[in-house]
C-alpha cells in the first residue's frame, strides 16, 4: 500500500502562484510513476501532469503547458506541481496519484494509477 498525503492548496488571485506537495510513504518512492489530476465542480477528473519514476519523463495537459511544472524529490519521497499564472479555470480539487506498473512510462489515463491522495483544493480568484 501506498498513502498519499496532498498539501500547498489555497485561495489565489488570477496571475498568482501555488505549489503543490505530494508526500508519498509505504513503499520505495523511486518505484512509482506519478500524476497529479484535478476534477473541478460538475467535471470529469481531468489528467494534469505527469513525471516518470527517475524523473526523466514528465507530461503535460495542453491547459497547463509552460505554466505548471511537475517535479520529484525521490530522497524526500515527494512529489511536488508548480503552478504559475494561475487562472479561475484552474479551480478544482488537486489529487495526486500514484501508479507502480509500467512506472518508467508516463500515463494520462486515470486508470492506470494504483493510489490516490484525499485531494487539496485550490482557488483561483479573478
Amino acid at each position: 500500500q501506498v498513502q498519499l498525503v496532498e498539501s500547498g492548496g489555497g485561495l489565489v488571485q488570477a496571475g498568482g502562484s501555488l505549489r503543490l506537495s505530494c508526500a508519498a510513504s509505504g513503499r520505495t518512492f523511486s518505484s512509482l510513476a506519478m500524476g497529479w489530476f484535478r476534477q473541478a465542480p460538475g467535471k470529469e477528473r481531468e489528467f494534469v501532469a505527469g513525471i516518470s519514476r527517475s524523473g526523466g519523463s514528465t507530461d503535460y495537459a495542453d491547459s497547463v503547458k509552460g505554466r505548471f511544472t511537475i517535479a520529484r524529490d525521490n530522497a524526500k519521497n515527494t512529489v511536488y506541481l508548480q503552478m504559475n499564472n494561475l487562472k479561475p479555470e484552474d479551480t478544482a480539487v488537486y489529487y495526486c496519484l500514484a501508479k507502480s506498473r509500467v512506472a518508467w512510462y508516463v500515463s494520462r489515463d486515470i486508470s492506470a494509477y494504483d493510489y490516490w491522495g484525499q485531494g487539496t483544493q485550490v482557488t483561483v480568484s479573478s
